[in-house]
Order: structure tokens, then sequence, then C-alpha cells
């Protein structure tokens, strides 16, 4: 794997609050996380056993998208908030169908950083980078990610469930479109969140009070707070793109592999992919 140049930042980690790369890697079954990450995850699971779902569901749709882009031409990637390393990581999936495939992460998490730093290896004809960066910061993001990447041929841009830790004086809808800016014509952008819907329109008052008991425990635990928004909300993020099918849609709709998830049902979580025309 390669890095940038320079010395590598020195991670500080605060392991008495959780973190949500962390809390994932717990839903997901993975090992690097800290106590307070498996009790603060095992709290809200137990109030809110979907988000197991959620996760699988999410890491199933990044290969299902990678997949996608990588036979529409696509050989190299900006996956930004990509969390903690896990199975089928994006320079995995892409180098299989493409060895040259060059992919740079981005995460604001010292210890994702740390990780990906040791663990991820790119195949020899392609490269792989992690930079550590905020989404709030695009044009830092765009700055640095260029060092690997060519930004006059097309990106596949991966913003999977980072938006909904945008709060709205952040202009998610702006960061989008400033990350956007900066790529070429034929470039792929896929966007994936949790959502509102399904709290609104079917859940039980049970299960909406479960929803709203799960994000108290992320709040009161010092976590990033999580803005879950609408399907709409999100569909707007691909304003000035061309949405492909099925357009935005919960989850394991999107192009669904039915020898891995099975018969799909929707859950509270959407998104899409579009073209940058």
């Amino acid at each position: 794997m390669s890095e940038e140049r320079g010395s590598p930042p020195v991670a500080t980690i605060d392991e008495t609050r959780p973190h949500q790369a962390r809390l994932w890697n717990h839903w997901l079954g993975g090992k690097d996380t800290y106590p307070i990450d498996r009790e603060i995850g095992d709290k809200i699971a137990a109030v809110y056993p979907e988000i197991a779902d959620v996760a699988r569901h999410s890491r199933a749709l990044l290969v299902r998208v990678v997949h996608f882009m990588t036979g529409q031409g696509i050989r190299q990637f900006l996956d930004i908030g990509t969390g903690l390393p896990g199975v089928d990581n994006t320079h995995e999936v892409a180098q299989r169908d493409v060895p040259d495939s060059r992919v740079v992460y981005v995460d604001n998490d010292p210890l994702v950083v740390m990780h990906a730093r040791a663990l991820l290896s790119s195949a020899p004809t392609g490269a792989c980078s992690y930079i550590e960066a905020d989404v709030r910061e695009p044009e830092a993001i765009i700055e640095r990610a260029s060092s690997i990447l060519d930004l006059t041929e097309p990106v596949g841009l991966l913003m999977l469930g980072i938006i909904g830790n945008v709060a709205d004086e952040d202009d998610p809808p702006g960061i989008v479109r400033r990350l956007v800016g900066a790529l070429p014509s034929g470039s792929l952008v896929a966007i994936n969140d949790g959502t509102n819907v399904l709290g609104v329109d079917e859940w039980t008052p049970a299960e909406a009070t479960a929803r709203g008991e799960a994000l108290r425990l992320c709040a009161e635990a010092g976590t990033v707070p999580y803005h879950a928004r609408t399907p709409e909300y999100i569909e707007a993020l691909f304003e000035g793109l061309e949405l492909v099918e099925p357009g935005v849609v919960s989850t394991p709709l999107w192009r669904p592999d039915f020898a891995e998830i099975g018969d799909p049902a929707p859950i509270d979580s959407f998104g899409g992919v579009a073209r940058k025309p």
C-alpha cells in the first residue's frame, strides 16, 4: 500500500468514547474495537436489532457498486468515510476485476488510518493509499488524492454512510457538489445513508421508540451525531448528475445479488449511483 509523503500522523485515540467506525466494525462481527465500542454497540443492538442488517447490507452494497463501476470502465476510486478495513474492501473488489485499479481511502479516525496502513496492500500493478482527512474539507481531499489519482480520467466516488455524519449547517449538498465538481465527465458517484422513511411510514410505535433510543444512546456516549434524512434528501444530493437504474432505492434493492443476500426487503437505508455528464 502506498502512503503520502512525509511522516505518518501520530494516532491519538480516546478509548473511553465509542467511534462510529468501530461500532460498525462490531456490528459486522469485527474485532478492531475497544470495550466501550462493544458495550455501546450491544446496547444499541438490544433496542434496535436491525442495525446489524443495516451494517451488513451497507457492506454488500459497496461490493455491488464497485463491481458496477469497474464494469463501466472506472479504474480509479475515491472512497470517503470508508471505516475500518474488513472483508471485500474497495481496492480488493476493484483489483479483482481490474488489477491496475487505483484507490484512495479517506477517513478522519486515527485508528482507521493506523489499521489501514498496517493491513491493506495493493495488487502489484495497482495503487492503494489512505489519507486522514475530514469530509467537510472537500478541496483538501481532492488536492491530496490527486497525487495518486489522475483527475483528468473518470473516478468512482464512494460516499457510503458518511453524509449522515454531516450536520445541516456544514452543507452536505455543497460538500457533494464541490467533490463532484473536481471530477471529470464520466465519473460515477455512489451515495448511501441511513434514512427515517420507514420510521415515519411503516414502523410500529415500539419500533420508532427503539430507533429513538438507539440514537439517544449514541449521543449520550459522545459519538458524532447522526442525521437520518429522507430518500428525497439523498436523491437531491445527485443534482446535476444522471442517476443509473434503479435510481435511489433502499440499500438491498439496488441491483441486488440474490445469491448473496437472498430475496431483499427494504431497510431504513437508501442510496444510488449516478454519472457525471
